[in-house]
């Protein structure tokens, strides 16, 4: 048995005197955030009333303020100190969770080579994405050695161009940016035959805080004077498709503010936007809606995984299209906010689309969100 690691973040306070903050505490306050009441919260942890109140006193103590207001009726409602504490704590796991799983990865790849755990793993390297996540977990569960390491697309291309990985995770928005997006990814490859394997359809926009209270309804207005803005990291998709829609409407990068203030991941957008730390990020939607934002669908992409195309038919390759092409495989993709599988595993050229799918706007490309919904009016009603 091959065995498998996890590594969470985690973080501690502590006073001049080197008193410590209850690490449950933290905990705590984050299900007080999502339920709206210490009783739940308490429930849901598996303590006491009681004992709630202890951590909470405590915490009180050691930072001299209120972390709970307490109304009959209401609930509770964390005061802005307690909500700083679970922001903290959500950017921490969102910016640190996918270089732990990195990690993680590699130190089951060097346990089982101790052990002489199996055959050697499929190399998949790529940006933190949510779809790429789902297949990871898939095929761990099935027993299939996998080296997972997540890098910016530059690295994730070099690496499968000098044969150090088997796939190689990249996105291409659909319509008027695929053909230069495509072209600057052949250009990495220097001339390497390659292929690409399906993954998913997904949205990407802009993560805006509830209500859009700045009426933020497209690129565009990231210029606006107030307005701040969090950026994915140089040699993201991300970035580049930003960059390619700032082009398109004649704007410097410099005329956002915001800008040059990077995340690693999709998450950690959402999250800094969901602290207040910033009015609006790029992401794709599933995260946005996990932090409870506003989210406003720009762009659809491809995401797919590339690989040599000599390569296509090794047991690796083949076994992780025959996962992708599983009903309850793509089942769970459909389910993350924004994605849909459609023929996950079906093999493409990396140049372009099909037509008809080219031809479909964005925003029908994707299901909706039946659960959610989008409340940012359009400029055509004159907003």
């Amino acid at each position: 048995m091959r065995p498998q690691v996890q590594i969470r973040p985690a973080w501690t306070l502590r006073d001049e005197r080197g008193t410590t903050l209850v690490p449950r505490l933290i905990d705590l306050l984050v299900q007080v955030h999502e339920d709206g009441s210490l009783l739940a919260a308490c429930q849901r942890a598996g303590v006491s009333y009681r004992h709630a109140w202890g951590l909470v006193r405590q915490g009180e103590a050691l930072f001299g303020a209120p972390l709970l207001v307490m109304a009959r009726g209401k609930g509770s409602t964390l005061t802005p100190l307690g909500q700083t504490l679970v922001w903290a704590d959500r950017r921490i796991a969102a910016r640190l969770s996918p270089l732990l799983d990195s990690l993680a990865s590699e130190l089951e790849l060097e346990i089982g080579k101790v052990l002489s755990a199996g055959d050697t793993p499929l190399r998949l390297f790529a940006s933190h994405g949510f779809a790429v996540e789902q297949l990871h977990d898939t095929l761990l569960r099935e027993g299939q050695p996998v080296e997972l390491r997540y890098l910016a697309v530059p690295e994730a291309l070099a690496a499968l161009r000098d044969d150090q990985c088997d796939l190689c995770g990249v996105a291409l928005p659909e319509g008027e940016f695929e053909a230069e997006v495509a072209a600057r990814h052949r250009a990495s490859l220097s001339g390497r035959e390659v292929s690409l394997i399906h993954l998913a359809t997904r949205r990407q926009g802009l993560m805006l805080a509830p209500g859009n209270p700045k009426r933020l309804y497209g690129v565009r207005d990231l210029a606006r004077p107030g307005v701040r803005f969090v950026n994915r990291q140089p040699g993201s998709g991300t970035r580049l498709l930003l960059d390619l829609m700032l082009a398109r409407e004649g704007l410097e990068p410099a005329a956002v503010q915001g800008y040059g203030q990077c995340e690693y991941t999709h998450a950690a957008v959402a999250a800094y936007v969901a602290s207040g730390m910033a009015d609006a990020g790029l992401g794709v939607e599933t995260p946005a809606r996990r932090f409870k934002l506003e989210f406003l669908p720009l762009a659809s992409e491809r995401y797919g995984l590339l690989c040599a195309t000599e390569a296509l038919d090794t047991p690796k390759v083949q076994a992780v299209r025959a996962v992708l092409q599983r009903p309850e495989v793509r089942a769970a993709i459909d389910a993350l906010p924004g994605y849909e599988a459609g023929p996950a595993g079906e093999v493409r050229p990396l140049h372009a689309a099909p037509a008809a799918a080219r031809a479909r706007a964005p925003a029908a490309r994707l299901k909706k969100d039946p659960s959610v919904t989008n409340t940012c009016p359009s400029r055509r009603a004159g907003l």
